[in-house]
């Protein structure tokens, strides 16, 4: 009996996903649990599991192409099924297309322009890698069936690609009409009037699909949403001082440290509960104001940005949104965060100041109404009782919805931020 391995719905907002790549190939044999794909879904880039197990003997969706939700992408057999029917006509090649490459793909585990090495040993048995290490052992020209995975089950992860014991292996050569091939429904022909002219010294990088989400969400939010921006410069001396403090008494207890974001995370939570009009979105005919405040992290991560949430921040203590932010900063750089964690965002902060920036303008995360954007703290003379002294300062940006925040309430919301950072102690209250 066969078994479907269908798109799944990986998110409430998700009604189709991309499959960037197959982490099996026709004729494995999967378990559940095995990861079998990578999927893209409207917010990241995640792995998929499977759900049943079985020989995979059909695939029916090719990397680099996106579906609806629930269209089948892989065919399983159960064990003791006859797959030679399957497995042959799998095996046989359909005609190239004018302009491609004749020769047949040999490993449908990942894209051709990243497949540096064999996915199974030479005894045949296949080798469990996750994507992520998928993808660096090709940057790296590394053979991963010399490699023993630490990971479940034997699993290679990308700590065991990384790691320069393992052995060097040589890197296919990527057809070129599949490094550059698209669909309409993956990216729009860029104009011909803009089109760069790259010249043989250039490095072309193809978009990879966090930064596809990136690129179509931000252009979303400038072309549809009316933005304006506020600034208010706030002095850090007091939170700098209460940090110390806190930290301190913080390695007699549970150890945590907190950083300057946490207070200013706890500042925007409080602030919401003041002005409550900031916390809301623009729904065609009404805007919705949120009954919970959920605080999206704007994390950093190797290919670009991800925004995990702090659920139900206003129910939760300093202490605790510190450690779950630093929870969900650990498993967004180990492509570990799970659908559910992008859920629930109301509204959404940046940091920027470890980077050196003392203030920027962000832009909104639909379909969210304002985005907090944090600079450094930086020491500069400011006057105080009518003599310049030296003051430590940080600069707090807010970038709104203006269909749903006007410029009043705005300002109300990031003056109210202000002061609970200049008087930090109010919010352990």
């Amino acid at each position: 009996m066969s078994v479907k391995i269908e798109m799944p719905k990986l998110s409430d907002t998700m009604t189709e996903g991309t499959l960037i790549s197959w982490s099996v190939k026709v004729g494995d044999e999967i378990e559940i649990g095995d990861v079998i794909a990578e999927i893209e879904t409207d917010k990241a880039s995640m792995e998929m599991e499977a759900f049943d197990e079985g020989v995979l003997t059909e695939i029916l969706v090719e990397a680099g192409q996106k579906v609806p939700v629930g269209t089948t992408l892989g065919v399983l057999a159960e064990e003791g099924d006859d797959t030679s029917s399957a497995s042959s006509e799998s095996a046989s090649p359909e005609p190239a297309e004018e302009g491609e490459s004749a020769e047949p793909d040999t490993s449908v585990a990942a894209p051709a322009a990243t497949a540096p090495a064999s996915s199974t040993t030479s005894d045949g048995e296949r080798i469990k890698v996750s994507p992520l290490a998928r993808k660096i052992a090709a940057e790296k020209g590394i053979d991963v069936s010399n490699i023993k995975g630490t990971g479940p089950g034997g699993r290679i992860t990308a700590a065991d690609v990384e790691n320069p014991a393992a052995a060097p292996a040589a890197v296919a050569k990527p057809a070129p009409t599949q490094a550059v091939k698209s669909t309409p429904a993956q990216s729009a022909p860029a104009p011909e009037a803009i089109s760069p002219v790259v010249a043989d010294e250039d490095k072309v990088i193809p978009l990879s699909g966090m930064r596809k989400i990136i690129a179509g969400r931000l252009l979303t939010s400038k072309q549809t949403i009316p933005h304006f921006y506020l600034h208010v410069e706030l002095d850090a001396g007091p939170l700098m001082e209460l940090r110390k403090q806190v930290n301190a008494q913080a390695e007699q207890s549970h150890g945590n440290k907190f950083t300057f974001n946490d207070f200013v995370v706890k500042a925007m939570i409080n602030a919401c509960a003041k002005v409550p009009e900031v916390n809301a979105s623009f729904n065609g005919d009404s805007v919705v104001q949120f009954a919970n405040v959920g605080v999206s992290i704007a994390i950093a991560v190797d290919d670009g940005l991800v925004t995990p949430v702090v659920k139900n921040a206003q129910d939760k203590s300093l202490l605790a949104i510190s450690q779950e932010i630093k929870a969900m900063a650990v498993r967004a750089r180990d492509n570990k965060l799970k659908p559910n964690e992008f859920d629930g965002g109301t509204i959404t902060i940046s940091n920027l100041g470890a980077w050196g920036i003392d203030s920027f303008d962000a832009i909104v995360n639909p379909p969210q109404a304002a985005i907090i954007s944090v600079g450094g703290i930086i020491e500069k003379p400011v006057v105080k009782n009518g003599e310049i002294v030296p003051g430590m300062r940080m600069n707090i940006g807010m970038s709104c919805d203006h269909r749903v925040v006007d410029g009043a309430v705005a300002a109300g919301y990031l003056n109210e931020v202000k002061k609970l950072l200049e008087q930090p102690s109010l919010m352990l209250i």
